[in-house]
């Protein structure tokens, strides 16, 4: 667990992603964000562009993705936002992708991810939740890390969930072939891997002055969320236990995007690296019986190099 002073800002679980980016100018910086064409993805990229990033949006719906562009592009009055199709389950996709970026990326945030689905694998034969919210980001981070490297004090965002809570990394049996398949249980496992990537990161890029954080933005309505693929009672379930209270409390995609924006650009969090924040602010120890803050078990460094060596292998990297 943390053994430092917790970082604390001025923000908290109300702000919203144009409030903590207030004062930011990130003209003549890049930024990337994936699944861009829906909920947190959208105002997180709105930001971004608000700020004068040189912005690249991934969507799967390239229709979605161009009324999304459009969109940031009146409500902010900047011109630079650019459009790719990117489908994270699909390997060849995330390496034609990377063949293509030119120049360095000052900001990435690993936003795109799926939710509680149906059982359902790759071709590869790996599980989709995992296969989605961490191979196809590992992929897509590792493809990009000599651009990452060329800008000089890169920032990689890995949306997770407190969902993360729900599940360590079952290294055993990562794909559920060897176990009944749950759904929470598959998306708290892939998101537990997207902070162990910022963790292992944070350690292996550090000399190429990249930063990696993970952080939770809250229970958003978004499409995801809606359409899980569960019972109406498992969903009352999920979402009476994600806070101390009776009712879960929801937020606006524009105050679900803050913390990966202030994670992404404020000066307050120059340099910090491998570290889980919520609510704007980096999160202590889960406590029992409450959906917040962070499992020992994510921030676990023999995990996080053991899942590191073993996407580098799945995903035959090198």
């Amino acid at each position: 667990m943390p053994n430092h002073e917790l970082i604390k800002t001025p923000f908290g679980a109300t702000s919203t992603a144009m409030e903590v980016i207030s004062g930011i100018d990130l003209q003549g910086q890049t930024a990337l964000v994936t699944g861009a064409s829906s909920g947190i993805g959208i105002e997180t990229a709105r930001a971004l562009a608000h700020a004068g990033a040189n912005l690249t949006i991934t969507v799967r719906n390239v229709e979605a993705g161009r009324r999304v562009a459009k969109d940031i592009i009146e409500t902010t009055g900047n011109r630079n936002v650019h459009l790719e199709k990117l489908d994270l389950v699909d390997q060849s996709s995330i390496k034609s992708f990377v063949f293509s970026w030119t120049g360095p990326l000052h900001i990435l945030v690993n936003n795109a991810g799926v939710m509680a689905t149906p059982e359902s694998r790759t071709p590869e034969g790996w599980e989709l939740q995992f296969a989605t919210n961490h191979f196809g980001h590992f992929a897509l981070a590792y493809g990009l890390h000599g651009a990452l490297a060329s800008a000089d004090g890169a920032s990689i965002v890995s949306v997770s969930s407190a969902g993360h809570l729900r599940s360590p990394i079952v290294f055993d049996d990562i794909h559920f072939l060897h176990r009944p398949y749950d759904a929470l249980l598959a998306y708290g496992q892939s998101k537990t891997a997207t902070i162990l990537f910022a963790v292992e990161a944070a350690k292996r890029w550090a000399e190429d002055g990249i930063s990696a954080n993970a952080v939770m933005p809250g229970a958003i309505r978004t499409t995801g969320v809606e359409n899980l693929a569960l019972s109406a009672e498992r969903i009352a379930k999920l979402e009476s236990s994600r806070t101390s209270g009776n009712e879960i409390v929801w937020k606006s995609p524009q105050q679900g995007a803050a913390t990966s924006v202030l994670v992404a650009t404020h000066p307050l969090l120059n340099g910090i690296s491998g570290r889980y924040f919520e609510d704007c602010n980096e999160a202590g120890p889960a406590i029992p019986g409450i959906m917040s803050g962070i499992a020992s078990y994510a921030l676990d460094p023999v995990a996080a190099t053991r899942l590191w060596e073993l996407s580098m292998s799945e995903l035959k990297l090198s």
